[in-house]
């Protein structure tokens, strides 16, 4: 499998989030697992001062999903299974299975855009989104367009 890199340029306009990988079905990932692991920019939980973290938190006019994984040798295969794009839980357990937080579904090799609606400049912070999937190993391949 070929290695990946973790761009931290978030100026745009573009940002590869990367393969983010779901290890274990039922249990969601965040988008921003490869790029801020500890979560230290997520405007949810930021504290003022925290060291490495942004002045502002990132947000984004976009969210292109792909539904694929790595290849057994090289490249991308189409999942093996769907995979579940998740809004990030509150209330319920965020996974596949709460259904209230689900924003889409990608099948395997799917394309799919998180846009803004159309007369406004809303934007989305990538920290609010999960993914899960039906199979360990399943993933999608994600890039920001920033604004």
């Amino acid at each position: 499998m070929a290695t990946q890199s973790v761009q931290k340029d978030f100026s745009g306009p573009d940002w590869p989030l990367g393969l983010i990988a779901v290890a274990t079905a039922g249990t969601p990932v965040g988008i921003m697992s490869l790029v801020d692991s500890a979560n230290v920019n997520d405007p949810a939980t930021i504290t003022p001062g925290t060291s490495g973290a942004n002045e502002y938190t990132q947000r984004c006019n976009q969210i292109v999903f792909y539904g694929v994984k790595a290849g057994a040798s090289h490249g991308l295969q189409a999942n093996t299974g769907n995979v579940y794009i998740m809004r990030k839980g509150v209330q319920g357990a965020g996974n596949r299975d709460d259904y209230g937080s689900c924003v889409a579904i990608l099948f395997p090799g799917q394309a799919y855009t998180l846009v803004p609606s159309a007369l406004t400049r809303n934007g989305f912070s990538p920290y609010r989104y999960y993914i899960d999937a039906d199979n360990n190993g399943d993933s999608a391949l994600v890039t920001l367009i920033i604004q």
